[in-house]
């Protein structure tokens, strides 16, 4: 594949150029990951997450799965900057890449701090609320901000709409408890490993949006790697100073393999 579009892998036909990249309705599960020039990060991780997802919600069998991916990294383009998404699609249960060009990356974040009531109906799965996270986003880029936070019914922050929320207090990396509705993010997993590697000290612990007020807070997806919070909308919250941002951004920019085959 040259450019945007889908190529779907079916039972019965195998993999197959699709053509269309239009959205196509609710999923069961979708992963998907930044590749530059044909280099990604972490790319088992995101293998062993959707497969794992396809097997909670009755997927295809694992053989059919890790053909579809053998097809789908070989379609991948080795030049260029590109978000493609992975997808497990209801009914048929055909599997399908979509390639998509990435979008510009941020270096930093606006967040809206109204603190949004989770939607999610299977929160621990990505893939079937994407839509409805869309439209949570789209209601904060509507306030000037370009995320949202997602919270419990008593306030404790739990992810943004697109990534994983992430604090600093004083030495400590901080994140919301596992207990906690959250989607296991790749990106994490290797923050949490390479702290624990370094001797930073890492906890789980359960804040309000008021409690990460003058913190450095951090996005962190497989898009944009890590965006630092540099404004809260809608609250008076302060973002505080992204001190320990850059080192940790190019230490993950360094963690990009090349694909498999390049």
């Amino acid at each position: 594949m040259s450019g945007e579009g889908l190529l779907t892998w079916s039972a019965a036909d195998g993999p197959r150029p699709a053509g269309d990249a239009g959205p196509g309705g609710r999923l069961l599960v979708a992963d998907s990951w930044l590749v530059r020039d044909g280099r990604v990060r972490a790319l088992d991780r995101h293998r062993e997450r959707f497969l794992r997802s396809c097997g909670e919600c009755g997927g295809p069998p694992v053989s059919r799965l890790l053909e579809f991916w053998q097809a789908m990294t070989a379609a991948l383009p080795r030049t260029g900057e590109w978000f493609p998404r992975v997808e497990l699609v209801p009914g048929s249960l055909d599997l399908r890449l979509r390639l998509r060009h990435a979008p510009p990356l941020g270096s930093e974040v606006r967040v809206w701090a109204a603190g949004q009531s989770d939607p999610r109906t299977v929160p621990r799965r990505k893939g079937p609320d994407l839509d409805t996270l869309a439209r949570v986003r789209g209601r904060a880029t509507g306030a000037g901000a370009q995320e949202a936070v997602l919270v419990t019914p008593t306030g404790v922050v739990l992810e943004a709409a697109t990534a994983s929320v992430l604090w600093w207090e004083d030495g400590t990396l901080c994140l919301p408890s596992p207990q906690l509705p959250v989607l296991p993010g790749v990106t994490v997993a290797l923050l949490q490993e390479r702290a624990l590697r370094t001797g930073v000290p890492v906890a789980h612990r359960d804040r309000t949006l008021p409690e990460l007020d003058g913190r450095e807070v951090w996005l962190v997806n497989a898009l944009h790697g890590i965006r630092p919070v540099a404004g809260w909308i809608g609250e008076p919250l302060r973002a505080g100073p992204a001190v320990r941002a850059g080192e940790w951004r190019a230490w993950l920019d360094a963690a990009m393999e090349p694909l498999p085959g390049n």
